[in-house]
């Protein structure tokens, strides 16, 4: 459930920012007074609201249909929403400004970068069983942090403080990055009149 949070929320940010691309909006957007930063906002927002109506009644039917409660993870759940939702964002950010540097052809990031990772993240295992050239690379991401502090929630029952603060650190790097590589995209796309031009 954990890394259906992370997709959706990197989806819903890039899919709220394609369907402007694809009804050939950001023109007609970018004529009002609407500054950037508030159009990411909405874009922010918008995520929430799909990993919300996605997430939510999925962790509900859990309960009933296989008799687990994710909420029973209490307080390390919602440090965990956040540092995902926010590593979402951030790979989120990054590839709306790869569709506004290269086009409609880099659209397929949207729906293949986050399953590149998926490996590295250690969803499904711990660290220890990659390859030891691999793990290194593992712990650059902040999910792997988060997976990795679930484990130990859930088979220690302590919550790794060193884990959380890892990934909200990388968190904040990754999202510096990736509104850096939107805003810088934006402007550039804004200089060569490809607003006009962008969509389906």
């Amino acid at each position: 459930m954990l890394w259906d949070l992370l997709f959706r929320s990197q989806l819903g940010l890039s899919i709220s920012f394609l369907e402007e691309m694809w009804a050939r909006n950001l023109a007609q957007l970018f004529v009002t007074p609407l500054r950037p930063y508030e159009w990411l906002l909405s874009l922010l927002a918008m995520s929430v609201i799909r990993v919300m109506i996605g997430v939510v009644p999925a962790a509900l039917l859990a309960i009933p249909l296989y008799h687990y409660s994710i909420f029973d993870m209490g307080l390390p759940l919602l440090a965990f929403y956040v540092v995902l939702t926010a590593m979402g964002w951030a790979l989120g950010l990054a590839i709306c400004g790869g569709i506004l540097r290269h086009g409609m052809g880099a659209e397929s990031l949207a729906w293949t970068v986050i399953f590149a990772l998926a490996p590295l993240s250690c969803v499904y295992y711990p660290v220890t069983t990659l390859p030891g050239w691999l793990q290194p690379l593992a712990w650059c991401l902040p999910s792997t942090y988060v997976f990795e502090g679930m484990r130990a929630v859930l088979f220690e029952g302590a919550f790794r403080t060193d884990y959380f603060l890892a990934a909200l650190g990388l968190d904040l790097i990754f999202l510096a990055v990736g509104a850096a590589i939107f805003f810088i995209a934006f402007r550039d796309a804004r200089h060569r009149g490809a607003l006009m031009q962008m969509g389906e």
